[in-house]
């Protein structure tokens, strides 16, 4: 059985590109980029910085902007923990999202055991923040405003031009999560407000364990607690043997976006309609999840009301999908994005994320379609599901 992946918001396949650049600095030049007294770690180095050139340059950004971490969690908590340490004396306020990723809401509650306190700000049905309840929550000890850039369930994409411009506009630093959204949205980080971005590699065809941290370079200086202490490494920022060859591969994953941005956008938002319009035709009661228009091209969460997600995730037995955040999953709960939409228990507990990507065929989207209209169809007739209005 061949299985199909459309779960490309949980990871990507490494794209074969990105892992020919990796492979000669796992034999061949296998120097740490801390060791200044050989070739080997000049070798090293070098990789390490180009790849922070390569990344800059695609986000025009500064090359010293870029600091290096794990992952998009790391960043997050480096971003929020370390700006909060840093202007506690001026405030302990700080606002941000109630459908933000799990780093985010558990970063904040943990700061908020320790005297900050946390706004957490509603969304509407789509998924979107009120830009007007957004400048009535800044106050004068408000220190950070962290939203997401496009959201990991429903892809809504937040207006972050708008919501970066009100926190300068109140001397407030504005943090960013990015990590669905790049390698779909072009983002010009010198022409805008944002003052701190995270990113990770394995979310646009790029190697897991590694992810950005984009620090604004910017008079006056932002300050940034380090969370992580050691050697001093990433401009003392965050300390550790950087990874040299996921570092490689996260630099040409992000070049290789940028050039097929616009068709992989068109491929994949052709597919994602095609599914959806073949699902709302042959299926009843069917509802979309986030934005209708506003959201990233790969992304389609549907609400299959009298399925529970779990039995049709089941039945997909070839078809990888999901019915919420793998970020999240490992602990069995309810989403936290679904709630916060106000939708009833019927369409939290029956839906399903599809996650389109590169990888994913023409052929592969008309037998997902197929398959799913037939076991929709086949999990209503044994649960003696009637057509009828309920409650969304």
């Amino acid at each position: 059985m061949k299985m199909i992946y459309m779960d490309n918001h949980a990871t990507t396949q490494l794209d074969p590109q990105v892992l020919k650049e990796m492979l000669p600095y796992f034999t061949e030049h296998y120097g740490n980029p801390a060791s200044r007294q050989h070739r080997f770690g000049w070798v090293a180095e070098e990789a390490v910085e180009s790849a922070r050139n390569k990344i800059a340059k695609v986000l025009n950004a500064e090359p010293n902007e870029i600091i290096f971490t794990s992952g998009a969690t790391e960043s997050n908590n480096l971003a929020i923990k370390g700006i909060a340490e840093a202007y506690a004396p001026k405030g302990k306020h700080i606002i941000t999202v109630s459908t933000e990723h799990k780093s985010v809401l558990d970063t904040c509650v943990h700061l908020s055991k320790a005297g900050f306190q946390v706004t957490f700000l509603p969304v509407d049905e789509f998924g979107l923040i009120d830009l007007n309840i957004l400048e009535r929550e800044i106050r004068n000890d408000t220190i950070l405003i962290s939203v997401m850039y496009a959201n990991n369930e429903i892809g809504t994409i937040q207006n972050i031009s708008a919501i970066s411009r009100i926190a300068t506009e109140r001397n407030v630093i504005f943090h960013t999560d990015a990590t669905q959204a790049i390698g779909k949205i072009k983002i010009d980080l010198k022409n805008s407000n944002i003052d701190l971005l995270s990113f990770s590699g394995h979310k646009i065809y790029g190697p897991k364990g590694i992810g950005v941290l984009y620090f604004k370079n910017k008079f006056p200086k932002i300050k940034l607690i380090p969370q992580i202490d050691g050697g001093g490494h990433e401009r003392g920022l965050r300390s550790g043997t950087l990874n040299v060859p996921a570092i490689v591969g996260l630099a040409k994953a992000l070049e290789l976006c940028d050039q097929l941005m616009d068709e992989e956008n068109r491929r994949l938002l052709e597919y994602r309609n095609k599914m959806q319009s073949e699902f709302f035709a042959n299926i009843e009661n069917v509802f979309l999840n986030g934005h209708p228009t506003q959201r990233i091209s790969n992304n389609l969460n549907l609400s299959f009301l009298y399925v529970e997600d779990t039995a049709l995730i089941m039945a997909l037995k070839d078809v990888a999908v999901s019915s919420g955040s793998a970020c999240t999953t490992a602990n069995a709960q309810v989403s936290h994005v679904l709630k916060a939409l106000g939708l009833s228990d019927n369409r939290i507990h029956s839906a399903i994320r599809f996650g389109l990507g590169r990888f994913n065929t023409a052929q592969e989207v008309d037998y997902v379609i197929e398959k799913v209209i037939t076991e929709v169809k086949k999990l209503r007739n044994l649960s003696s599901y009637k057509s009828k209005k309920v409650k969304t």
